[in-house]
This record gives C-alpha cells, sequence and structure tokens, in this order.
C-alpha cells in the first residue's frame, strides 16, 4: 500500500461520514434555531426546553433515514472489500 491509497481510502471515509451526518445535524440545527427563537420571543429560558426537541427531531431523522444510510455505509464497505485485493499488491 502506498501512502496516495492510504490517503484515498481516508479522504473516502471523512468523505462518506459528512455525507451521512449532514442530515442530521441540519436537523438539529434548524430545530436549536426554532428553539432558540422560540425562547427569544416568549423570554422563557428553560434549559431543557433547549435540548428535548433537538433529541426527539434528531431520534426521529435517525429513524427515518436509517435505511438510506445503512444502504450507503453497506455499499462503501462492499466496495472497500471488493477493492482489498488490489490494495495488497
Amino acid at each position: 500500500m502506498n501512502p496516495e491509497l492510504v490517503v484515498r481510502i481516508a479522504k473516502d471515509a471523512i468523505e462518506i461520514a459528512l455525507y451521512l451526518s449532514l442530515p442530521i445535524m441540519g436537523v438539529g440545527l434548524v430545530v436549536g434555531f426554532l428553539v432558540s427563537l422560540f425562547q427569544a420571543v416568549t423570554q422563557m429560558h428553560e434549559v431543557t426546553l433547549t435540548f428535548v426537541p433537538k433529541i426527539v427531531a434528531v431520534l426521529l431523522t435517525l429513524l427515518v433515514l436509517m435505511p438510506w444510510m445503512m444502504q450507503k455505509m453497506v455499499y462503501y464497505t462492499e466496495q472497500l472489500l471488493i477493492q482489498l485485493p488490489g490494495f495488497a499488491r
């Protein structure tokens, strides 16, 4: 294995991790913004109000996107295992 191959594998792994985490992080960001906006408008600063909606939204997003995420992870792993004999040269 040459250094370029290792860098390419690491780059691909980081890309797939970012690609899979973006929707979840986006939902958390939007819900956090909406909760902050609600707190600013109502002047109700409850600590649990910031965490509970984000946790629920992220868990629901995970439930909805889990089949798609698993498909992407399985495909990436299959491609990596298929190319494994070529890496040994």
